[in-house]
């Protein structure tokens, strides 16, 4: 456990950080499977309209690092392609 002020500080900077970084790639992952979804069951109309949704999460999770930047690009490389495919 910390014993300085500033050690106690920074346990619950990380602890909030951690929080919000597991909520924005809980976010993510539940959109890409949504979309994955959507493109088995043929309903790409409805998966195109949660793309900017998608592409809007991974760019804030890439400014703030809570993944890298090619990471987010190579996520929404591959689920754009995979609707194009589905036309």
């Amino acid at each position: 456990m910390p014993i300085t002020k500033s050690a106690k500080k920074a346990l619950r900077q990380s602890v909030q950080r951690k929080k919000r970084n597991l909520q924005r790639k809980r976010k993510i992952k539940d959109l890409i499977k949504e979309i994955r979804n959507l493109v088995t069951q043929k309903k790409i109309t409805e998966a195109k309209k949660l793309l900017p949704q998608l592409y809007k999460a991974l760019d804030k999770a890439a400014k703030v690092k809570t993944i890298k930047k090619n990471t987010a690009s190579r996520k929404k490389s591959r689920l754009t392609k995979l609707l194009k495919l589905g036309d």
